[in-house]
């Protein structure tokens, strides 16, 4: 099964925060919220959203940040997934 998103809607798996430093310290478990970023798994058409006209921004293989709160999460077979409006994208994270 695969998830395909409708109208102006993107479908994102969150990245893993990383436990330990790039210097090899083990951070506490204390710290334990999720991320807001999130690579884009899927991408809708765009088009007529709400009588407005919606150009899809982002592309599949995007790193984003997205707003703390937005989205549908969805758990299909061992995958979670969240599914957000592309105005709940605030960022695309460029290397």
């Amino acid at each position: 099964m695969k998830l395909v998103p409708l109208g102006d809607r993107v479908v994102l798996k969150q990245l893993v925060a990383e436990e330990t430093t790039k210097s090899g310290i083990v951070l506490p478990g204390q710290n334990k919220e999720k991320p807001q970023q999130a690579e884009v798994v899927a991408v809708g058409p765009g088009g007529m959203v709400d009588g407005k006209e919606v150009k899809m921004e982002v592309k599949k293989g995007d790193h984003v940040i997205f707003s703390k709160y937005s989205g549908t999460e969805v758990k299909l077979e061992e995958d979670e997934y969240i599914v957000v409006r592309q105005s709940d994208i605030v960022a695309i994270v460029k290397d």
